[in-house]
């Protein structure tokens, strides 16, 4: 077979795929919908990424399922956009916007001085609306249900944290951190820390180790191309 974009690795066991997640699709959504065009009985993802989040998937097939952890493991990189003045129970726009603040003397001194506070090794809570697990089901669950949550803290490294624009109510930005980070409790906790609110607008994972979103494809390229090569 040619080198094809979006493709790592294609064997008989096994196989790697790097896939550009679309918005409002899950993690999941991409792996069934890739599936049933693949001969392997093991086909996985190496990292969830939120609904509204796009950008780098890796899939694993085959043998290389034995690979994911590794995969997850690796530093990822991140760019998005903040909005500062309100917050949400989901910290992105999976739930409307609520607390609306006056922002008109935030300075973009203050902003930049709360971000490095947030750099190197950090505690940070995970959004009551995420997949993490608490007695056995998805803390998503109970928050949805309006179950009262508490999430246990977690620490997580912070390699890089670059405000790239600031274009009030929104901060753009690049994050390169370590495996379990939550972008969104980033965004929420930068705007805690300014004392306004805050919530994720957008985010896209661009890296995962050595690996670039530049380099994937989206879902519907990838099953042209899959089908092309059974023919």
């Amino acid at each position: 077979m040619q080198e094809q974009a979006g493709i790592v690795e294609w064997k008989e066991d096994r196989a790697i795929f790097l896939i550009d997640k679309p918005i409002s699709w899950t993690s999941f959504d991409v792996v069934r919908k890739l599936k049933h065009k693949l001969p392997y009985k093991k086909l996985g993802h190496a990292g969830t990424l939120d609904p509204l989040a796009s950008g780098l998937l890796i899939l694993c097939a085959g043998k290389r399922t034995k690979d994911i952890e590794q995969f997850q493991a690796q530093p990822k990189e991140y760019k998005g956009s903040i909005f500062l003045g309100a917050t949400t129970p989901s910290y992105d726009l999976e739930t409307e916007p609520e607390n609306f603040q006056d922002i008109s003397n935030l300075k973009e001194e203050a902003i930049r001085s709360a971000v490095e506070t947030f750099r190197g090794q950090i505690t940070q809570y995970p959004p009551v609306h995420s997949a993490v697990k608490i007695d056995g089901k998805r803390a998503y669950e109970a928050a949805r249900q309006g179950k009262e949550v508490k999430m246990k803290s977690r620490e997580v490294m912070i390699h890089e944290y670059e405000i790239t624009n600031i274009e009030l109510p929104l901060v753009h930005f690049r994050i390169k951190c370590s495996k379990g980070t939550y972008i969104r409790s980033l965004a929420h906790d930068l705007g805690q820390k300014l004392g306004v609110g805050g919530y994720l607008k957008r985010l896209i994972r661009t890296k995962i180790g050595d690996y670039r979103v530049e380099d994937a494809i989206s879902p519907e390229q990838m099953v042209k191309t899959l089908s092309a090569e059974e023919k």
